[in-house]
């Protein structure tokens, strides 16, 4: 039986932090799996591993929690190794999922075209020439949840570039990783005022669940089989990828994540993923 690890509540080694209880209850109630507790907090401040306990011998474990910098997860994985828990996911593959630009080769066919760039070194002659629209990101994540343009225009004036990348770290500031992705912007299709994007958990080669993640009611399509099918085998024995539907019906990949970072869906069924992870990792 592996094991999964939890962060604990900020206070109480012993309590499941509060984002991740449904999933805890979800496993406290089924024997999937065995579960530890640590404190995601005292490892960051300190690098301490705390653990509400420690297994008598070597167990092999999987992480469901907070996002971490591959070189942070790198230090958890091998102070981990010292209390004999080994993660499933290896730093490397966690690094290749988490950080988009060592993803992008391989899945180059179906994904947004990209430049990457140090922070302080974007070619927007380069990029100007590229792209009509595009959007700033850096190796994780966007700040599309700001005031920050969706996208910006080719049109726009490159100081005015300069202007928005500055913007842009600031609103990143300490959870910036990497460099600079700027990525073709991709006309999403909407149903209502949703778009129809799905998540794809893939665990030991096999495409385990697929799920709406942007809101959208029941009856959008779901992403083509043959595309799902033909990321199934990439390195990593845990990842998601995200799929989009485009206005030409059309579909890209927007985003791709650690399978022990990467959330559920909204209202996707808790057991049955724990189930199908049981299931793909016995």
């Amino acid at each position: 039986m592996k094991t999964i690890i939890f962060p604990s509540d900020y206070f109480n080694i012993n309590e499941v932090d509060e984002m991740y209880k449904k999933e805890y209850n979800a496993l406290l109630q089924n024997d999937y799996f065995d579960v530890i507790l640590f404190s995601y907090d005292i490892f960051l401040e300190s690098g301490k591993i705390v653990l509400n306990r420690i297994p008598n011998r070597p167990v092999s474990a999987i992480y469901r929690g907070w996002m971490m910098k591959s070189e942070i997860y790198t230090d958890f994985y091998t102070r981990l190794q010292q209390k004999n828990i080994t993660l499933w996911t290896s730093p490397e593959n966690y690094r290749k999922f988490h950080e988009f630009p060592y993803i992008y080769p391989e899945i180059v066919s179906d994904t947004a075209r990209m430049l990457v760039y140090p922070s302080d070194n974007v070619d927007w002659q380069e990029v100007r020439q590229k792209f009509r629209r595009f959007m700033i990101k850096d190796y994780v994540k966007s700040v599309k949840e700001t005031d920050f343009p969706k996208y910006i225009s080719s049109d726009t004036d490159i100081t005015e570039w300069k202007i928005l990348l500055e913007k842009f770290l600031q609103y990143r500031g300490t959870l910036y990783t990497g460099g600079i992705c700027i990525k073709e912007y991709l006309d999403l299709k909407h149903y209502g005022t949703k778009t129809n994007e799905y998540r794809v958990f893939y665990i030991n080669g096999e495409t385990a669940t697929v799920s709406r993640n942007s809101g959208q009611g029941n009856y959008t399509p779901l992403p083509p089989k043959d595309l799902l099918m033909k990321y199934q085998h990439l390195s990593s024995p845990f990842y998601t990828i995200d799929y989009a539907q485009l206005t030409d019906n059309s579909w890209k990949i927007i985003e791709t994540g650690d399978g022990q970072v990467s959330g559920l869906s909204d209202n996707q069924d808790i057991e049955n993923f724990y189930r199908t992870l049981q299931i793909l990792t016995s």
